[in-house]
């Protein structure tokens, strides 16, 4: 079992070790959601990192499964553990604003998002749902709807983004378990800076409906406290769901399978800058330290650049056609209301054609192609998640930053949705402020459990803190 400190209260418990004493009688899964539902209020009014919470919900979810718990009948695998959804994700019987004021929460919500779909499938108690920016849009997280939210290691700088309202909630005991998305980044940037684990699968492993406007970039991931519940939480997230026309088969085999196999024998990649990012220092150190410790593990562990140049344009035009489509439909009044950040790069993706968009495709495919070939020789690339520490809340980029854009310091994250690929995010250490560090494993497609299975040989090696409060 991964170590971590002592519990104090039920919300400090990991879903696993929730798991183990729901079985035993040890915990009642309505006394593990009324601690849950304690922290969130005491500890969510610092950093915001839910837009709804449904106590009562929750708690008839709880007694439900206590009852099945009590007949040693429990649903799926996650029955009575605590859970978030991110603010993106349709929810049955909960308002889906995605973070924007365009949308009438007065409609009938009557359907779950796959992701969604399975967790209730598995028992899992709904708390409430997490924040976003507007759609989704940026890879740091505030809104005009509901405000900044924060980092839970220092409330003045960010929990990163999109899925920062979930990594801040994980990271403090405000639910185990959380699910994000990532087109860009959006679950590793806000578990590199709050210090939690997670995976952006390949491509297709988690079904997704209704189809996103940034169409094959768009992931779903699981982000918990440790990569046993990662890979606890992708076992029941691949289940199938027809919505998705490019969705994968179920994997043949459970992700908890071979997880403590370790690294011995693999052939591991480190790069801290990709070739052409700036990376802060103290991050580049802490990233070389870890990677000193797969070698320590068995692993071949050597300095290699994939030898691509910064994609960052090539995405754009993706990422910001994807964001025109999104709000294609609104009319002017409700325009008006936009994050100005999402109405700038509204305008600018109207402004490209299709020759742009096929010209961005086949760099996808080019990327892909020396990712692949790369692969060939390594299992596994090694690189700092987020190059730079969490900056002032409630700013896309840096005071000092050279791009105004979330893309000009998140060059580790991007490429890789471009090209499909699953890839990790762990604690790797802190910075002199205090502040989490992120490592980033990548493999090449399909390779999730090598990833999961890295991951946990490191967390192994260095267990996993969850911040003071």
């Amino acid at each position: 079992m991964t170590q971590t400190p002592a519990a104090t209260t039920p919300a400090d418990l990991t879903a696993t070790d929730m798991l183990e004493r729901f079985a035993t009688g040890e915990l009642s899964p309505v006394e593990a959601t009324e601690a849950t539902l304690t922290r969130i209020a005491d500890a969510d009014p610092a950093v915001n990192a839910y837009c709804l919470v449904d106590a009562d919900r929750a708690l008839d979810q709880a007694r439900a499964a206590e009852t099945r718990w009590a007949r040693g009948e429990p649903r799926g695998r996650l029955d009575g553990v605590p859970t978030s959804i991110k603010d993106i994700f349709l929810t049955r019987d909960w308002p889906t604003l995605r973070g924007s004021r365009t949308i009438d929460p007065h409609q009938p919500w009557t359907a779950d998002a796959p992701a969604v779909a399975r967790l209730r499938e598995h028992g899992a108690v709904f708390v409430g749902k997490t924040t976003t920016p507007e759609l989704a849009w940026k890879g740091v997280t505030d809104n005009t709807l509901t405000g900044i939210t924060r980092n839970p290691w220092n409330p003045e700088r960010t929990p990163g983004g999109s899925s920062g309202g979930a990594g801040a909630a994980v990271a403090l005991g405000m639910a185990p378990l959380a699910i994000g998305t990532d087109g860009g980044g959006s679950v590793r940037i806000p578990a590199a800076f709050c210090g939690i684990c997670t995976i952006k699968p390949t491509y297709g492993r988690i079904p997704h409906y209704p189809a996103s406007p940034y169409g094959t970039m768009a992931h779903a991931g699981p982000m918990t406290t440790t990569v046993t519940e990662t890979a606890l939480m992708l076992d029941v997230l691949s289940g199938p769901d027809s919505r998705d026309w490019s969705a994968l088969e179920p994997p043949a085999h459970s992700f908890l399978d071979g997880l403590d196999d370790g690294v011995a024998g693999l052939r591991i990649a480190l790069s801290t800058d990709l070739g052409f990012a700036t990376v802060d220092p103290e991050i580049a150190d802490a990233v070389t330290r870890a990677a000193r410790t797969f070698a320590e593990l068995g692993a071949t562990v050597e300095h290699a650049d994939p030898g691509f140049t910064d994609p960052v344009e090539d995405f754009h035009v993706l990422w910001f056609s994807g964001a025109a489509k999104s709000v294609e439909h609104l009319t002017d009044d409700q325009r008006a209301l936009l994050d100005p950040g999402l109405a700038e790069i509204v305008r600018q993706g109207l402004t490209y054609d299709a020759q742009d968009y096929l010209e961005a495709t086949n760099t996808r495919m080019l990327l892909g192609q020396r990712m692949g070939a790369f692969h060939e020789t390594y299992d596994l690339l090694l690189t700092p998640t987020v190059g730079i520490a969490p900056f002032e809340a409630g700013l896309e980029a840096p005071a000092d930053a050279t791009s105004p854009r979330w893309t000009g310091w998140t060059p580790f994250t991007y490429p890789f949705n471009m090209t499909q690929q699953p890839a990790a995010s762990i604690p790797c250490g802190f910075t002199g402020d205090g502040l989490p560090i992120g490592l980033q494993i990548i493999g090449p497609r399909h390779s999730d459990a090598r990833v999961l299975r890295a991951c946990r040989a490191y967390e192994q090696a260095h267990p996993w803190q969850r911040p003071g409060r």
